[in-house]
């Protein structure tokens, strides 16, 4: 039997010849051995079980020929400090998306009195790690998601009810279960679909294996945009909140459709770690 830092070594070995992130031995070894890292690297001279070695191997395969994302063979990925359920009918939630929700946060904090209950909203909320987040960090916020995706709320409501958050989790397209029940909500959070279509093909094969509907925003990237602009009047109260996660470059065009359809809005182009525009928020008073 090998030990677990031959195991390691070759996995990441194996990996970089093949021009991929290293990294994944790292979570493919911990997830087989259910280890932590710090636990993973406190017994790498143990040797490794003879058939959890193959279980590595046929996943570092699938992920390395079949283009197949380390998240979904390991079910998981972590979100602000959470460990959400992942699997091929929702989009992997990404670090840049930690932006949006603490932008978020702080604005809430910022906007809102603190002793008040606000109705919040996930758009495409797919593994509902937004949803959940907002529920968790601010326990005043009232949190609604929506999908147009059944599978993706069935994830979505199982990392609610694992995390012990709070969110009602709502069946349909855009925000029309909010319409048709004539509510409205102070906060409309979205992070929907903003690749254009003719960049798909140049994704990496590894991004092209997430949901297509999770990743297509129309010609331009921007056709959900356009198609909230329409339906954001409808549902928001007074004094609110929009915030979009976007695609790089995309911030002063989405920002343009937000000043068009609320003039004295206060809309503010945010961008991320690595300096790219990743978020537009409106703030709408009275």
């Amino acid at each position: 039997m090998k030990r677990n830092y031959e195991v390691l070594h070759w996995a990441s070995s194996f990996l970089k010849a093949h021009e991929k992130e290293e990294r994944v031995a790292e979570l493919l070894l911990c997830h087989h051995l259910r280890m932590t890292r710090a636990q993973l690297f406190a017994n790498l001279r143990e040797e490794m079980d003879e058939q959890i070695e193959r279980a590595v191997i046929a996943d570092l395969k699938k992920h390395v020929y079949e283009h197949i994302p380390v998240q979904y063979l390991i079910g998981s990925e972590t979100f602000y400090g959470r460990e959400f359920l992942v699997n091929p009918a929702v989009l992997i939630p990404r670090p840049e998306t930690e932006e949006l929700v603490e932008g978020v946060l702080q604005r809430i904090a910022r906007l809102f009195p603190k002793s008040q209950t606000l109705d919040v909203v996930d758009v495409g909320t797919g593994s509902g790690a937004i949803a959940v987040t907002l529920a968790l960090e601010n326990e005043s916020l009232y949190v609604r998601a929506i999908d147009i995706s059944k599978e993706a709320l069935m994830v979505a409501s199982e990392n609610a009810r694992r995390l012990g958050a709070n969110v009602q989790f709502l069946y349909g397209d855009l925000l029309q279960p909010l319409i048709e029940a004539n509510c409205r909500v102070d906060v409309v959070v979205s992070n929907p679909p903003y690749i254009p279509e003719q960049d798909i093909a140049s994704l990496s094969p590894i991004v092209q294996k997430e949901p297509r509907q999770a990743l297509v925003g129309g010609a331009d990237g921007l056709f959900f945009y356009r198609r909230l602009m329409d339906e954001l009047p409808l549902v928001l109260k007074e004094r609110a909140l929009v915030a979009f996660e976007i695609g790089a470059g995309q911030g002063e065009a989405v920002a343009r459709l937000l000043s068009q359809t609320f003039p004295h809005a206060v809309v503010d182009v945010a961008y991320d770690i690595n300096g790219k525009d990743r978020m537009v928020f409106a703030e709408i008073a009275p």
